[in-house]
């Protein structure tokens, strides 16, 4: 019997149970609308998440105080003062793999202009900072390396700065804020960025000199951290050893011993980052695939029940000459066009609860390969529920297959 004879039987069969037929569908249809949905949320949070790191800066690498010993105890991070003024100097006149550097302190208080006031973090930094962490002023101009040179009380803020503490339409730029009781000066208003994946609002910042920082603000002479940038992604590790060799020689480390530094670099943050979420939307594609099992497994009881109640249509077919490879075809042709339709189903249920998740603003991504393997699962699920069904009615006897009741 040919093919299209076959598939007009099949389609026969479906039909005339129509209902049976889509409650066999339905578990194949949640099961690929799931491994959707829950692909399509796992890569887009994962390029969410890349985007927003990438969004810190370009190359970044940043060196910070750490792993720093004193009679066996590893000290706080927040307690050390490991990074001098000098590293960042050192680093500076001697860089052949990085293309900006910029020292980093930080302090978190209240920024007030008259009666207004929000809490904020400011940032001291050097006007390399704006490339490092690729900042762009929309309105007035950074402050200069004669600003940070002589400590001058000059500032950046950033959109939500202006927003609390002048409101809507008003011009910053001139007007002076106050950061824990010291004035600064506005000079230039930073391009808002938005919330990142963390849920931190990134326009919520003050740049300002990190000397002014340093003397002025925290009283302190060592850095929290050094922010750098590779001249090239490819040259990110050349940079990162070569950052190492200069602060193990400034900070005269013998061979062998421990730095007292850590060196993370924003592609190390990425990989770790895409790691994570990897895993987690395994764990969660392998919980929605055991729903195609389940349905997989409900295809096979229905073709048992179909092949049971049509005994004697099969005995009838064979008596006539059909034989057990044509039985046992149209069965499995049944299976597969109910896991395929089902599959088919299932796309678009998925597709749609995709633009739901999107609309609640979850950040999705539908991946091609995903559809293409939910589809020869769907396949390979309609021929291996299918099968065993199909020989049991191929392997019928034809006049025990008549005289069944």
């Amino acid at each position: 019997m040919n093919l299209f004879n076959l598939m007009k039987i099949a389609l026969r069969a479906i039909w005339s149970n129509k209902f049976r037929s889509f409650l066999s569908m339905l578990g194949i249809i949640i099961g690929v609308a799931a491994v959707i949905i829950m692909m399509s949320i796992g890569q887009g949070s994962k390029e969410s998440v890349r985007k927003n790191i990438s969004k810190m800066g370009t190359n970044l690498i940043m060196v910070r105080p750490g792993a720093d010993r004193r009679g066996g105890v590893r000290q706080d991070p927040s307690a050390m003062q490991t990074l001098k003024v000098e590293d960042y100097e050192k680093i500076l006149a001697q860089k052949s793999y990085i293309s900006h550097v910029s020292p980093e302190v930080t302090a978190s208080g209240q920024a007030i202009n008259g009666s207004k006031n929000t809490t904020c973090s400011m940032y001291g930094e050097t006007p390399s900072y704006l490339d490092i962490k690729q900042w762009v002023i929309e309105d007035g101009e950074c402050f200069s390396e004669e600003d940070v040179r002589h400590s001058a009380k000059v500032c950046l803020v950033g959109k939500t700065i202006v927003k609390e503490l002048f409101g809507e339409n008003v011009d910053p730029i001139g007007k002076n804020i106050r950061f824990k009781s010291i004035p600064f000066r506005i000079v230039g208003v930073l391009k808002a960025k938005g919330y990142n994946s963390w849920g931190m609002d990134q326009d919520n910042v003050i740049i300002a000199p990190y000397t002014s920082v340093m003397k002025r603000v925290l009283a302190q002479t060592y850095l929290s951290s050094i922010n750098c940038s590779a001249l090239k992604e490819e040259m990110t590790d050349n940079a990162i050893e070569e950052v190492t060799q200069i602060l193990r020689t400034n900070h005269k480390i013998a061979s062998g011993a421990e730095d007292d530094f850590t060196i993370r670099s924003q592609e190390e943050m990425m990989s770790t980052m895409s790691s994570t979420m990897d895993t987690i939307t395994i764990i969660l594609v392998v919980a929605a695939a055991f729903s195609l099992l389940v349905a997989g497994i409900g295809i096979m009881n229905i073709m048992l029940v179909s092949v049971t109640e049509r005994t004697k249509e099969i005995g009838l077919r064979m008596s006539v000459g059909a034989r057990g490879l044509d039985i046992s075809n149209q069965f499995l042709l049944e299976s597969i066009l109910i896991s395929m339709t089902g599959g088919l189903l299932g796309l678009l249920v998925g597709y749609l609860g995709t633009l739901l998740c999107s609309f609640f603003h979850l950040p999705t991504s539908i991946p091609l390969w995903s559809i293409l393997v939910s589809f020869a699962v769907c396949t390979i699920i309609g021929v291996l529920f299918g099968y065993f069904p199909a020989k049991k009615a191929a392997n019928m006897d034809p006049i025990e297959a008549i005289r069944y009741e």
